[in-house]
């Protein structure tokens, strides 16, 4: 503690009270001196230099108040209420052939998750409809984790068959079943971690797995009609190129209790009003508010066969016809597609170019 002296006297060091800054008693003289007159109260506060400091970063907090929210897109939960409306009969594929409905709710826990897991690996670039047959098919050979194991390739194709890729499905169904065996003694994993290691598993299936399986909410299905519904209703901020970035896109924004609700509800709108291809805007209750709405579909290239295709020229193959003399491999009959050639009108014949000559002069 520094004293204050009890008479006029010319300070030359840089200190002063904190008190006389800016009150009467400081007074600077013309060559730099201050005057400082004797007060008792003030002898009792420290001396502190003059500094001059930056000044730090403000903190800024809210007294009372909520923070900011998040990112949401406008009028979602009015779109919500109405797609919810528009499925309210729950008559799509989905809500009838989906994974929920192919397994066999007499089987055991295991088997149970077991078929919804293999569900879901069929479902892929797959139809409801197709994928529900081929496991109605694989239930009555007896879809289970030991007998998928010992069941031999050709059977287990003919039996999934017409499935998308059901070639390299059935290389997934079979190392997938002996992972399961030797890991998981016969049942699946219940992570996602543990999901996405399987062969042919992605993280779509995983958290729809955990959901449906495991009556476990880890994330949100995403599969094309929900990427592309979420896209046209401008769900997600500035767009997303792939189902993942839809994923993490809504799980941004979207309240968790509603995670569950939202896959089944957008497959089966996008199966019924929001189709892929021209898309039935004009009955949705959501035309008015959707950024896409009454938007044409893009284009695509026409199918072989289609109006719309180059014409080709169809050419049964008979038995005996390729050369070998052997019949072809199914009963079928080949047909082998070959483009029209053109002909020419014997009204008009082709004129021939003449080779002109040209002299120099």
């Amino acid at each position: 503690m520094f004293s204050t002296p009890h008479h006029s006297t010319s300070v030359s060091c840089p200190y002063f009270y904190l008190a006389d800054i800016g009150s009467s008693r400081f007074r600077r003289s013309s060559i730099g001196q201050s005057q400082a007159e004797p007060d008792k109260a003030l002898s009792l506060l420290p001396l502190a230099p003059i500094l001059r400091r930056r000044r730090g970063q403000v903190k800024v907090e809210y007294d009372g108040k909520e923070e900011p929210k998040h990112w949401e897109p406008p009028d979602w939960s009015k779109q919500l209420g109405h797609v919810r409306q528009m499925r309210s009969a729950r008559d799509a594929p989905v809500d009838l052939m989906g994974a929920e409905k192919c397994y066999d709710t007499h089987a055991p826990d295991e088997v149970r998750r077991y078929q919804v897991l293999v569900s879901l690996m069929l479902s892929s670039q797959t139809r409801d409809q197709v994928t529900s047959a081929a496991l109605q098919r694989l239930r009555a050979h007896g879809c289970t984790v030991d007998n998928i194991v010992n069941t031999d390739d050709d059977t287990l194709g003919q039996l999934i068959y017409p499935v998308g890729f059901w070639r390299t499905k059935v290389k997934y169904l079979k190392q997938t079943s002996v992972m399961l065996q030797r890991e998981f003694r016969g049942d699946i994993p219940n992570t996602v971690e543990g999901l996405v290691r399987l062969p042919g598993v992605g993280p779509k299936m995983a958290h729809l797995a955990m959901d449906i399986a495991w009556h476990q909410v880890s994330g949100i299905g995403v599969d094309t009609h929900v990427h592309r519904i979420s896209n046209r209703l401008g769900w997600t901020r500035g767009g997303t190129k792939n189902p993942e970035e839809t994923r993490k896109a809504l799980e941004d924004w979207l309240p968790r209790d509603l995670w569950s609700e939202i896959n089944w509800l957008l497959v089966g709108f996008g199966q019924q009003v929001c189709l892929p291809v021209n898309p039935l805007c004009s009955v949705c209750l959501n035309q008015h508010s959707c950024p896409s709405a009454h938007q044409a579909s893009p284009v695509k290239r026409p199918k072989a066969g289609s109006p719309r295709s180059p014409k080709t020229s169809r050419v049964k193959l008979e038995p005996g016809s390729l050369g070998l003399g052997l019949p072809p491999p199914s009963s079928a009959t080949l047909v082998k597609e070959e483009p029209l050639a053109t002909t020419l009108s014997p009204l008009l014949p082709r004129k021939r170019k003449s080779k002109a000559k040209t002299f120099s002069t």
